[in-house]
């Protein structure tokens, strides 16, 4: 209720939501399996967000978001790690690892909600995004090392380097092998919800292969996700797009309201178990590592800008010193969320020996501390941050994309139409007045390009919209009565209030 009326983006509610249900009252204490957790929530969520990355923009800034997503990541870990060992009296190192991979990895949707919303550079939202998506892949392949190190109390530096790699070429070889394999039985398909569940497996269908081969099961579901994301419109009909859409939204928003639940859930039984630490204690503790986060991302987002320039020329004649300005966006922009939450409730329990793993309550409750500390602060902040920095607005230059790729659709349906005029079934008025209307949409988007252009058309088409808009809610509500005295059934209502919805969504095309 609060989102549209506040303009805040979902996550940041959903974690103060979170909190707030932990200390509701006569809640039952509700503790999952670890690998329940990591499974079922996981795949998909790495899977969606793959398949919806833009590709091009991923490859256009493909050096700044590696140096994020893999250098700043592993910056991240050891400095959490280190602070954490350091001010968490008889915390291990293997525990402060695990702590450092938890909270490593970024989560863009409530930063590129705002970004977009105030007109942030593309870029700079493409690089948030790419970076999101890369380092979830990293940070995991770290929590496995260092969660693996906690339980058999063993860890060498050039054997777990070559698995690294080993790992992220095996979970890739998956994610393409899987992601070729579900191309081709779709494309055989024709049956919308049995595709639009497909959709939704086959994070499931890259991540437990990997998983029981050893290799990187996240890396192969962020790659069938790429790999889908790219083919699947030459594989789904309208239908299946718009079915599929819809239903992807719905399932990321329940998967991060689900685990926002499960920790405020589960946060009187951490609670309880810290009994041991003194509150202010656990409130340093929380803040030192949340700043922690935040001081190495400042430290590693401008000399990773600056320092690559520095040295090479051709990359400053290619891709010019971003302003400081847009530095300071990126850098306040690494708000933790649904990744971090999902790792952290995902740690096992007991480790080897049959002991419990060491600090796992705590690890929990800094995650979340962190979580809320980004989220919240940064998040809340990130308006004011964008305001400051005056960044300009270069939505222009989508505008521009979008006209441009409108109107060579609206040429090459003129063409066709010219071609289809011999057949018998094309009556000349039908043809007609589908030329006016194709004639209409190039003009409309034509006068975008043109400097002198004086409105009259686009005022023209919001006045057809407006209009049209009022004779379908004069449509609906006959329907609506139709219905109501039993003139017509349910579904007949139904299958024509589905038409009337089709075409308002598109009167702005």
């Amino acid at each position: 209720m609060l989102v549209p009326r506040v303009r805040i983006p979902y996550p940041i509610l959903m974690v103060l939501g979170g909190l707030a249900l932990g200390f509701v009252p006569g809640l039952p204490e509700l503790e999952l399996p670890p690998d329940l957790v990591l499974i079922a929530v996981l795949p998909p969520l790495l899977y969606g967000a793959a398949f919806f990355t833009p590709l091009r923009d991923l490859r256009a800034n493909v050096r700044p978001v590696g140096m994020l997503a893999v250098g700043l990541v592993l910056l991240t870990m050891v400095a959490v790690a280190v602070v954490a060992h350091a001010v968490v009296p008889g915390l291990p190192w293997a525990a402060a690892f695990v702590l450092g991979a938890v909270v490593s990895p970024t989560d863009p949707l409530a930063a590129t909600a705002i970004m977009r919303r105030l007109g942030v550079p593309r870029r700079v939202v493409a690089i948030v995004e790419g970076e999101s998506l890369v380092n979830d892949g990293t940070a995991l392949v770290a929590y496995r090392f260092a969660v693996a190190a906690a339980v058999t109390g063993s860890f060498t530096l050039w054997e777990a380097g070559l698995s690294f790699v080993l790992n992220v070429l095996g979970g890739v070889a998956v994610g393409l092998g899987v992601g070729w394999i579900v191309r081709q039985v779709r494309r055989r398909l024709d049956y919308p919800p049995a595709e639009v569940t497909i959709s939704l497996l086959t994070g499931y269908f890259a991540y437990l292969p990997a998983e029981l081969l050893g290799v990187s099961a996240v890396i192969a579901a962020v790659t069938a996700g790429i790999y889908l994301g790219w083919h699947t419109p030459e594989l789904t009909n309208a239908e299946v797009r718009l079915l599929g859409e819809s239903t992807w939204t719905l399932v990321t928003f329940v998967l991060n309201a689900l685990l926002f639940t499960l920790i405020g859930l589960q946060l009187p039984v951490i609670l309880d178990e810290l009994d041991p630490y003194s509150t202010g204690e656990l409130l340093w503790w929380a803040v030192a590592v949340t700043l922690t986060v935040i001081l190495a991302r400042f430290l590693w987002v401008y000399p990773a800008a600056w320092l690559p320039r520095r040295f090479s020329r051709r990359l400053r004649e290619r891709e010019p010193m971003p302003q400081n300005a847009q530095l300071a966006v990126i850098w306040w922009s690494g708000m933790r969320g649904a990744v971090s939450l999902a790792a952290a409730l995902a740690i096992p329990i007991s480790i080897d020996t049959g002991g419990p793993f060491p600090g796992r309550s705590l690890i929990l409750f800094l995650t979340f501390a962190v979580i809320v500390g980004t989220l919240v602060v940064q998040g809340l902040t990130l308006p004011a941050v964008i305001r400051l920095c005056r960044l300009e607005d270069d939505g222009a230059e989508e505008v521009r994309e979008e006209a441009q790729a409108r109107i060579e659709a609206a040429d090459a349906a003129l063409a066709r139409l010219d071609e289809l005029l011999a057949e018998d079934w094309v009556r000349p008025a039908t043809a007609d007045r589908i030329r006016g209307s194709y004639g209409f949409r190039r003009e409309r988007f034509s006068a975008r390009f043109d400097d002198g252009d004086d409105g009259a058309i686009e005022e023209q088409s919001l006045a057809y919209q407006r209009l049209r808009r009022e004779l379908l809610d004069a449509e609906r509500r006959a329907v609506l009565d139709l219905r109501r005295s039993g003139a017509i059934s349910d579904d007949v209502a139904r299958r024509i209030s589905r038409d009337f919805d089709l075409e308002e969504a598109r009167l702005d095309a």
